[in-house]
């Protein structure tokens, strides 16, 4: 009996972890059907101080819409007298447009590989103060790996260091020059990572360890980032020869939990 119980148990967290017995209700999909960028949904990423940023440019080479995909590019400055970074990336969000407390994402697209680049699909919150609102890193590939990370940054993982009480962050093997999908739920308990639909990572709330510190989801809506990165102290500085590379987007799904 006890063996039973102990099976059902493990079924039961099993099933929950690949999403079953969970509602799930779509309220944005955008599948690029036109000719450019809905600005109703997407805004371009502005230019900051930061690695992951400090490239970011409007440049309207490095967005194109068509044949129901989004292709965001980074490339090679080759103006630079009206840009003196030497080299550009685009990134959109939906940040002021589309943003979710509980619920789920999913994109699903295709990289290329090239050195010092470092595309990446994450989610940030509206309002929060990074790192004490989180940071949702459903994927970021460098350079020519074969594989990709998905990670949680909090004031607890960031500030206080601790990345292993509860894990942190995986490592995913991964042909990421095929189209993929990756993916993540945030629900009121547990951060549920996800790669073409299967789980490969779960971080969950630990209420003994500062839950507002370690646990910030929910408090507000997260949104969307996907774009374009080069170099940075992580990834390395890009190798010229191998740009302009890119990374197209088929499709982008966003789902509010309805109940757990």
């Amino acid at each position: 009996m006890v063996q039973k119980i102990l099976l059902a148990a493990m079924l039961s967290f099993a099933s929950l972890l690949n999403g079953q017995n969970t509602n799930f209700r779509l309220v944005f999909e955008d599948n690029f059907n036109g000719d450019q960028l809905n600005t109703g949904n997407w805004v371009k990423i502005p230019r900051g101080k930061s690695d992951w940023n400090r490239h970011m440019s409007d440049d309207p080479t490095l967005y194109h819409v068509g044949q129901k995909t989004l292709t965001l590019y980074s490339r090679i400055n080759t103006d630079l007298q009206k840009d003196t970074a030497a080299y550009i990336t685009g990134g959109i969000s939906t940040q002021g447009k589309r943003g979710i407390k509980y619920g789920k994402v999913e994109v699903r697209a295709k990289l290329e590989n090239a050195k010092g680049s470092w595309p990446a699909i994450w989610m940030l919150p509206e309002t929060g103060k990074w790192p004490y609102g989180g940071e949702i890193d459903i994927m970021e590939h460098l350079n020519y790996e074969q594989q990709f990370y998905q990670t949680i940054h909090t004031y607890y993982t960031y500030i206080l260091g601790h990345k292993t009480n509860p894990e942190n962050h995986t490592v995913v093997p991964a042909d990421p020059t095929q189209y993929n999908v990756y993916g993540v739920e945030i629900r009121p308990d547990r951060i549920v990572f996800l790669f073409n639909g299967e789980t490969t990572f779960v971080y969950p709330k630990v209420e003994a360890l500062q839950a507002d510190l370690q646990f910030p989801f929910g408090a507000e809506p997260f949104y969307l980032l996907i774009d374009m990165q080069v170099g940075g102290s992580w990834v390395g500085a890009p190798d010229p020869k191998d740009y302009p590379t890119k990374m197209q987007v088929d499709w982008v799904k966003m789902y509010e939990l309805v109940e757990e």
